[in-house]
């Protein structure tokens, strides 16, 4: 995230903190700034290291950051990665779906509603709850791609 994009997001979630009346302290703005910056998802533990450079930081200072900052929907957590990614729109709840490159790590972010009307059917239709709709797709981005086409060497064989 290039660093107008970063302080606009932090701006955005300074004042969706004002707006719902929660706090928004310089521990949970220096997570979601760390989590911002990075060029690809990353884990707690990478979030406690960057934060012990400048200060002390103990595991449950940085979880309860994260769970404030996913509670508050300013970032999302890719399950299959144990990792996080800011989110590009915060300022509304939504169902979002992710494009993770198994190469670079790279993660690209969707707002679908056609899929997630589809899941939400799919759900209903079966009794099920869903409480968490998280729609994770591994593959290989574009860039990737033509990275692996350029070098000449066989791309991965996309499961069908």
């Amino acid at each position: 995230m290039d660093e107008e994009s970063l302080q606009n997001a932090l701006k955005t979630a300074e004042i969706l903190c004002a707006q719902r009346g929660v706090r928004f302290t310089a521990q949970r703005r220096r997570v979601l700034e760390l989590v911002c910056r990075a060029e690809r998802p990353v884990g707690a533990y990478e979030i406690l290291d960057q934060l012990r450079e400048g200060a002390t930081a103990a595991p449950p200072t940085v979880y309860r950051a994260l769970d404030f900052l996913l509670e508050q929907g300013f970032v999302h957590k890719l399950e299959t990665l144990h990792a996080f990614i800011g989110c590009t729109h915060p300022e509304h709840p939504h169902a979002s779906q992710f494009l993770i490159c198994s190469d670079c790590g790279r993660v690209k972010e969707l707002e679908n509603e056609a899929i997630a009307g589809s899941l939400r059917t799919a759900a209903q239709e079966t009794g099920f709850k869903a409480e968490r709709p998280i729609i994770e797709v591994l593959g290989t981005c574009a860039h990737c791609r033509r990275k692996t086409e350029q070098a000449g060497t066989s791309p991965r064989v996309p499961l069908e």
